[in-house]
């Protein structure tokens, strides 16, 4: 049965001079061996590459840490199948018999349907085409993200991971103070840093406070 692509077309908001690739883009491996498995994984880095962009444009002074983690919120497979649902591309897509259901698998289907037809779009029409697409479709979620705090003990964790692939250690020091109104030391050590030690009331403001003045002193 051919699908209505004129229909999809209309959705999509874009007419492609080559119908074969929105055709090929909608056709799931367990439907032919020319499917789009290879669009996908081009969409997926033109992608990558327009919301990378759009997100440094609307957040320049926005710190690499909590860009990334808007990035990989925007292109991870949840929001990428919330977008195809939108678009209703279930509708569409050309699947084999063994996944006409699509329950067990579903999201990964759509989302990577919807990946293969930003692939699909550039190359049909180039990064500004699937530039306009992207933002069309994705704008309203770029718009909710808002700014993500990330606290003094996760991001030095983040960063000893990243850097020394350990964990930071924390030392449980001393308790002072009577027991309504506690006091406690801890001292946190990486790689290369001095022991340094933190206050707060309970354990764990203590090892933030240590936290939070190691990444001043390492300036992460």
């Amino acid at each position: 049965m051919i699908k209505p692509l004129k229909e999809l077309e209309g959705i999509l908001q874009y007419e492609f001079k080559n119908k074969d690739l929105l055709h090929k883009a909608l056709t799931h491996k367990s439907y032919s061996e020319n499917n789009n498995e290879k669009l996908e994984f081009l969409g997926d880095r033109v992608l990558g590459l327009v919301i990378s962009k759009k997100l440094l444009d609307k957040y320049p002074g926005e710190k690499e840490g909590i860009i990334d983690k808007k990035f990989a919120n925007l292109v991870n497979k949840k929001t990428c199948a919330n977008i195809a649902n939108t678009l209703n591309l279930k509708k569409f897509i050309y699947l084999g018999a063994s996944y006409k259901n699509l329950e067990r698998s579903g999201d990964k289907i759509l989302s990577d349907c919807l990946e293969a037809i930003v692939g699909a779009i550039y190359t049909d029409g180039g990064i500004k085409s699937s530039e306009k697409f992207i933002l069309n479709f994705w704008n309203s979620f770029i718009d909710k993200s808002v700014i993500t705090l990330i606290d003094p003990k996760t991001r030095l964790q983040e960063f000893s991971l990243k850097k020394f692939k350990i964990l930071p250690k924390y030392t449980f020091f001393k308790k002072s103070g009577p027991q309504h109104k506690p006091f406690f030391k801890t001292e946190v050590q990486i790689p290369d840093s001095k022991k340094i030690i933190g206050t707060g009331s309970s354990k764990k403001k203590a090892q933030q406070n240590a936290a939070e003045k190691l990444i001043k002193i390492l300036k992460i």
